[in-house]
């Protein structure tokens, strides 16, 4: 089992013993760079294993962690985290000089836009420095000293030293951090398999210099940083299975949504139009972010596969930009049959610009003082900081020249166009070739989400629109790599891109197509909709727990002792048998049996002393009322598993610490309050509800991405919804419990046609947004049904909310039912378009085919004639 394994179930199973991240790190990062719940178990398990009696001494880690995901971050936040551990020595090693370059710029320099520390790093009361040292030897005792160099440098001062330089004394006599940033290239002797002890003394590589630095003395730290540890080596992977403490890989990444969205456009053109597509996608992306008052500057990367075609690129690209006419561009894009180009060029016309526009603005935006070139070590080394500062208003650059010095350690936000310029392979037998697995590499890094925030309860460093393909957004959430007309290496790069996790391995494209006959009914042109907003909060009127925390059942299990006995490589396992029960309580039931187990749990956990309780609700008067009122802890429901049919004190503790735990995270995770209005207000339909494309990864079975008259799906389910009148769009790919739900929706039709007029279901995808009146959650009901019947002069119309649900999420997501049946008695309709209609806004409990049928017919029955 790998260590990281073994810290998750310590968080999974045994919460006592997994620390809590201290305000310490937190608090002394920069809050620009908001930490991520994942940032947060990586800082997690290192002091868990760290603060343990199973820590070896002296420490060596390894943080296996995606291109992009904050390992810079993680390095800053151990620092402050180990100085207060009594480590003053921090040396920070890596293979390439313009990475300690950009490190020392993100550690040193505060005006840096990537600046890691706070603005004053306070410990215990204290404000400490950050200081830059060439050796240990005058180290300051009350500063953080950090000695950065090259790994190569390091080496080299080890053996042959000189004045000024670290030497092997400098690490015998005091304890040292040493950070080792892209710290698979350390691994030359590790990858080979053990070496004889002759040839051992015969050789001094960067591998054992590194080992006896850090072995020079019993409480020095080894961290090392990779997102590429090569596993599939057995040397390797027996190495490190004991050393990797957390693990995030580019494909949880890349689903957790914190990357772009990457697609290649290949073209049978020229490089010089395959260049000036990326620079029109490239000005449509600026204008974009312009529309919505975000100034982000797309960059585009050309790069060329030697340094003499990149600089005779450039030149070309100079005379080209200096030449260009709108009559080219015209050309380019009328000859392309993409339809994110139509899409492109439709947008130019509707602001009036013109190709001969759009081809100055071109000549301006990319002439030569807005280009850099970094095709060699010299220019990648001189020019590192204004490559690392990309996003700054005051960085001119739009355009980038390099061969392959940017594989590595290159931090970009902001690179949306990667022009390859050149049409060779290298596979062999099938495989991607080293070239490839490079490009797939720089794409990784491109890949990296440029935060954006619309609406004010976005996510800024999370995509936004993988269910909106149309929303003109959509295009500054994804990296496009211009490349050749060529399918087979399109083949060979999706296989490297698939093996880095940066793209899924299936993937596929529905679209929800509004029909013809909706679109021209009088309820879709003229109709309208109740949605209510979302407000701020005053923190004097919080009086509660987040519905979604307090109002869902939380699972626990504890010493059920459950064993098994595994046979490696043969597939064979055995189960012991054991009897477990399930009891199901809540908190403030346990509190009445014995409040000091509630009380002691709560104690060990930070956020919840009352004094910072406070800090989240004013109105509380003390902890008992904390623990026992069920607005906050009282209600909260736990589904006990163990081996006693009624738990005895010490699993109530268990169960308690392990919902506790997970319940101050949430609250430490609370930055505003909100809270739904009460008042709804009318949305025309028409902008509303569009046609919409979605991709969905993986779909399979009968579930999500799959069509509701597959040939998959269970007769009782198959319906021919193009066909419907009553659905709104030409089919439905929703989950199962929605595809059941649809199905009996369907045998109603003809009842309810005998009542109303109009009878309509509308699938909401993310298009109609609710926001909880308690918590201001935002919740978008995944169906509306819309019924209309005459009534005098006008209408009377039903805005119904359906929400089908699996079993494993009704108790989760109770506070969703609760705000639903809200809506009828609490929401007040406020109309803006005068008409003689009446409306009628109502929520239905969850539909569930095995456990909520009887509620959900009730309910249903009220508007069935």
């Amino acid at each position: 089992m790998f260590l990281f394994q073994q810290m998750d179930s310590i968080r999974d199973f045994s919460p006592i013993a997994y620390k809590e991240l201290p305000n310490i790190i937190p608090d002394n990062l920069n809050p620009v760079f908001e930490l991520r719940p994942y940032q947060s178990n990586a800082f997690r398990n290192f002091i868990t294993f760290y603060e343990s009696d199973k820590c070896p001494s002296p420490t060596q880690v390894l943080f296996h962690m995606a291109t992009g995901s904050g390992k810079t971050l993680i390095m800053a936040g151990l620092i402050v985290y180990l100085y207060r551990r009594g480590y003053r020595k921090f040396l920070f090693f890596v293979n390439l000089d313009n990475i300690v370059k950009k490190t020392k710029d993100n550690f040193l320099n505060v005006t840096s836009a990537k600046y890691l520390f706070a603005e004053q790093i306070v410990i215990d009361g204290e404000t400490i420095r950050v200081n830059e040292v060439s050796n240990f030897q005058g180290a300051s005792p009350d500063a953080i000293n950090i000695c950065f160099t090259t790994t190569q440098g390091l080496h080299a001062d080890m053996w042959f030293p000189k004045e000024n330089s670290p030497s092997f004394d400098d690490f015998a006599d005091s304890k040292t951090v040493l950070i080792a940033d892209e710290a698979h290239h350390l691994n030359v002797d590790t990858r080979r398999g053990k070496v004889d002890a002759h040839e051992e003394s015969l050789r001094q590589s960067w591998e054992t210099t590194v080992r006896r630095i850090f072995e020079a003395n019993r409480n020095n730290i080894l961290l090392e940083f990779t997102a590429t540890c090569d596993l599939q080596n057995p040397f390797i992977l027996s190495e490190y299975e004991n050393k990797i403490i957390f693990d995030y890989p580019l494909r949880k990444f890349r689903e957790e949504k914190y990357s772009k969205q990457v697609r290649a456009i290949r073209a049978d053109i020229a490089y010089t139009d395959r260049m000036l597509m990326a620079l029109m996608f490239s000005q449509y992306r600026l204008k974009v972010f312009q529309d919505h008052r975000l100034y982000i500057k797309p960059v585009v990367l050309f790069k060329a596969k030697t340094i003499i075609e990149s600089k005779k690129f450039e030149q070309t690209f100079y005379e080209m930009i200096r030449m260009l006419t709108g009559t080219t561009l015209e050309r380019i894009v009328s000859t392309s049959p993409l339809a994110e180009v139509k899409r492109m060029a439709e947008y130019y016309a509707s602001k009036g610009i013109d190709f001969e526009e759009l081809a100055q603005e071109l000549q301006e935006e990319f002439k030569p003082d807005h280009c850099i070139s970094v095709n060699d070590d010299k220019e990648a080394n001189e020019r590192q900081i204004l490559l690392n500062s990309l996003e700054n208003r005051d960085n001119p650059y739009r355009a980038i020249f390099e061969v392959k010095k940017l594989d590595e350690g290159w931090d970009v936000l902001n690179l949306f166009d990667i022009v390859r310029l050149y049409e060779t392979r290298d596979a062999s037998k099938g495989k991607p070739g080293a070239s490839t697995i490079a490009e797939a590499q720089l794409i990784g890094r491109g890949a990296r989400y440029c935060p954006f925030v619309i609406d004010e309860d976005d996510e800024k460093y999370k995509r936004k629109y993988d269910g909106d393909v149309e929303n003109p957004l959509r295009v500054c959430e994804e990296l496009y790599y211009h490349c050749q007309y060529d399918s087979r290496y399109i083949d060979e790069l999706n296989k490297a891109l698939i093996a880095t996790g940066i793209m899924p391995e299936r993937q596929s494209e529905v679209h929800y197509m509004l029909k013809d006959a909706f679109k021209n009914d009088e309820i879709y042109k003229t109709g309208i909709v109740f949605l209510n907003k979302r407000e701020v909060k005053s923190r004097k009127d919080i009086v509660e727990l987040l519905p979604s925390v307090r109002d869902k059942e939380y699972n626990v299990t504890v010493n059920t002792g459950k064993t098994a006995m595994d046979t490696m490589m043969m597939n064979a396992h055995t189960n012991t048998i054991v009897k477990t029960f399930q009891y199901r309580t809540t908190i403030g039931k346990i509190s009445e049996y014995n409040y000091s187990l509630v009380h002691r749990a709560l104690r060990r956990i930070d956020v919840f002393k009352f004094n910072i309780l406070r800090g989240y609700f004013p109105n509380l008067k003390s902890l008992r009322e904390f623990i026992t009122d069920n607005a906050y802890l009282g209600g909260v429901r736990l589904l006990i598993e163990s081996r006693d049919e009624t738990p005895v004190p010490e699993t109530f503790y268990e169960a308690c610490m392990t919902v506790l735990t997970k319940i101050g995270g949430e609250i430490s995770a609370i930055k505003e309050t909100y809270e739904g209005t009460t008042k709804f207000v009318d949305k025309k339909i028409s902008e509303v509800f569009r046609s919409k494309t979605l991709h969905i990864t993986d779909p399979h079975g009968e579930g999500e991405g799959i069509s509701q008259n597959a040939s998959a799906i269970r007769p009782e389910w198959k319906i021919d919804l193009g066909a419907a009148d009553w659905f709104v769009f030409n089919d439905n790919f929703g989950t199962t419990e929605e595809k059941a739900f649809v199905a009996y929706f369907a045998t109603y039709v003809e009842k309810l046609n005998r009542e109303y007029e109009n009878v309509y279901l509308v699938r909401n995808e993310r298009q109609l947004v609710l926001y909880s009146f308690d918590g201001g959650e935002r919740f978008e009901p995944d169906y509306l049904m819309l019924l209309r019947k005459r009534n005098g002069t006008g209408f009377e119309q039903y805005q119904i909310f359906v929400e089908p649900k699996g079993n494993h999420l009704i108790a989760q997501d109770r506070w969703k039912e609760d705000f639903l049946l809200q809506i009828e008695s609490r929401g007040i309709l406020t109309k803006t378009y005068v008409d003689d209609n009446e409306y009628r806004v109502w929520g239905f409990p969850f539909y569930n085919q095995q456990n909520r049928m009887t509620e959900f017919t009730r309910a249903f029955e009220r508007v069935l004639p």
